[in-house]
């Protein structure tokens, strides 16, 4: 069962138990979770290939959108065909290298989704506080920076969990009670200290979700500061209109997150169906969610533009 090194060994395989405490009922809960995967993948390529056809669609707030529709085709994809492989035909097995590359997937462009996040909080902040600049402030060059540097950030914060744990020495138990592999749940498997692994995991955890949560915090007090000083009351409905969607969207994402996270670490009593189930959900929920908010959204800003060029009803 192990394979041994230099310096670790490792079993072959690892057994995904699915939801704990919900054997039974797995081959009906995938329903729900089957349709809610069809509906991120076909919306994200719909809101993908919407932006890249209509021109008046290729400014910031919509090149950022277009990049948290790809990672979210990304995290949704990495985990929901084996997770329905385990519900519907009990392949729960998955092999050594390939747990390590879900991880890698999983919590890299979790950390890619954080930073668009952000990003799109900063566009929102200067369209409506430096709105006569957002042109010249936010210019394509300068998004696809925002883009690389946050892509850039999540696979350096992220790699060195895969190659700490490919180093270390695993126990005998190969079982990861649960529906996808995840740094805290492998770790579990290390017979050996952990204590450099988990310090390293709050670190980059805090030091990613941390600042983006107090740059997105930043950002929506110094617009909630502009708006209220706006002189018409149909002006703020339309600013506050225009980050609502973005503001449902961080929630969605950060809520179900940190649940998460502070359970594997400090939730020892937290049922684990209650557990395993948020876990899920953080990282379905969003990419079924991003498109059908923005694309709202989207169809709102294509109409009016369409009626502001032709002055009629689309």
């Amino acid at each position: 069962m192990l394979t041994s090194g230099n310096s670790s060994s490792h079993p072959v395989s690892f057994i995904l138990l699915g939801i704990p405490g919900l054997e039974n009922s797995q081959f009906w809960v995938a329903f729900p979770f089957c349709a809610m995967y069809v509906v991120a993948l076909v919306g994200n390529i719909t809101l993908l290939h919407v932006i890249r056809i209509d021109p008046t669609l290729h400014e910031p707030m919509y090149l950022f959108l277009a990049m948290l529709a790809t990672t979210d085709l990304v995290l949704s994809t990495s985990t929901q065909p084996k997770m329905l492989a385990i519900f519907w035909f009990h392949d729960h097995e998955i092999e050594y290298h390939a747990c390590l590359i879900q991880l890698f997937f999983i919590h890299a462009f979790s950390s890619v989704e954080s930073g668009l996040l952000m990003a799109m909080a900063l566009d929102r902040y200067v369209a409506i506080c430096f709105l006569l600049h957002h042109s010249s402030v936010l210019t394509p060059s300068v998004v696809g920076k925002l883009g690389a540097g946050v892509m850039m950030r999540g696979l350096l914060w992220v790699s060195p969990f895969c190659f700490m744990v490919s180093r270390m020495r695993f126990c005998p138990n190969r079982i990861i009670p649960q529906s996808y592999c995840e740094h805290m749940a492998v770790l579990k498997l290390v017979c050996a200290d952990t204590r450099v692994n988990r310090a390293y995991g709050l670190f980059a955890a805090f030091s990613v979700v941390g600042f983006d949560v107090i740059v997105i915090s930043v950002s929506y007090v110094m617009i909630l500061r502009t708006v209220l000083q706006l002189p018409s009351s149909e002006a703020r409905l339309k600013a506050f209109g225009t980050c609502a969607s973005h503001i449902c969207v961080i929630l969605a994402f950060y809520i179900p997150a940190l649940f998460t996270f502070l359970t594997h670490r400090f939730g020892h009593h937290v049922p684990r169906v209650v557990h395993i189930m948020f876990a899920i959900l953080y990282l379905l929920v969003p990419p079924v969610l991003n498109p059908i908010v923005y694309g709202v959204r989207t169809k709102q800003i294509r109409d009016r533009v369409i009626q502001g060029c032709y002055g009629k009803d689309p």
